[in-house]
C-alpha cells in the first residue's frame, strides 16, 4: 500500500477526506491537498486506471483494516475433525450417547469420522457392523451426511460425516428463539399474575 511521495504515477483519481470525489489530479496536487488537511494521501486501488487515491489518516486507516480482518477471522468457523468410535456389539445406551456427541459435533459445523472396530472373530460378520454404521448415518441424516460409503480398512469400518451447511445455522436460530421465549416467560413470572 503506497502513500504520499511513494505514489509514482502521472495521474490519480482523488477522493476527499469526507468521501467526496475531487477528480483526476497529479499525485503532487493530491499530496498538497492532504497536507493542508493534516492527513495522508493513500493509494486505495492501484489497479484502476488511473489509480484511486484517498485523503485519510494513515494510522486510522491501517487500524480499521486490521479491525475488519480480525472481525472476519472471528466470524469464520474453523472446521475440526472429530472421531466417534463404535463397536459391532454396542448397547443401546452407549449408541445413544455416541449419537448425541456426533449430532453436537455436526451442528457446530465439524466433520465426524465414524470408526467401527471389529474385535477377534467379529471380522467374519462385517454385515453386523455395516448395519450399525448405516443406522448411525440414518439417525444423523438431519444434521449430516456421509462423504462416501463406509470403507473396510483392516479391522476398521470407517465413514466420514460432513455437516449439512444449513443445519447448524438453523439450530442456532432455534436456540436463539428458545432463549427469547424463556426471557419472555421469566419477565411474565416476575411481573406476577395478570388481572383481567
Amino acid at each position: 500500500m503506497r502513500r504520499n511521495e511513494r505514489i509514482k504515477v502521472p495521474q490519480i483519481r482523488l477522493i476527499g477526506a469526507e468521501g467526496n470525489q475531487i477528480g483526476i489530479v497529479t499525485p503532487q496536487e493530491g499530496i498538497r491537498l492532504a497536507r493542508e488537511a493534516g492527513l495522508d494521501l493513500i493509494e486505495i486501488s492501484p489497479t484502476a486506471k488511473p489509480p484511486v487515491c484517498r485523503i485519510l489518516d494513515f494510522g486510522k486507516y491501517v487500524y480499521q483494516l486490521e479491525k475488519k480482518e480480525k472481525q472476519a477471522r472471528k466470524n469464520r468457523h474453523v472446521m475440526h475433525n472429530k472421531e466417534v468410535k463404535l463397536s459391532a456389539k454396542i448397547h443401546e445406551h452407549d449408541y445413544q450417547t455416541k449419537l448425541r456427541s456426533a449430532v453436537k459435533f455436526l451442528t457446530r459445523g465439524d466433520k465426524v469420522k465414524l470408526t467401527l472396530m471389529f474385535r477377534g472373530r467379529e471380522i467374519a460378520h462385517t454385515e453386523i457392523g455395516r448395519r450399525v454404521i448405516d443406522r448411525f448415518v440414518q439417525d444423523v441424516i438431519d444434521v449430516g451426511e456421509a462423504e462416501k460409503a463406509p470403507e473396510l480398512e483392516n479391522k476398521l469400518l470407517i465413514v466420514v460425516l460432513n455437516p449439512k451447511p444449513q443445519s447448524h445455522k438453523k439450530i442456532k436460530k432455534e436456540n436463539e428463539s428458545v432463549k427469547d421465549n424463556e426471557e419472555i416467560e421469566t419477565k411474565n413470572e416476575e411481573s406476577g399474575p395478570e388481572t383481567v
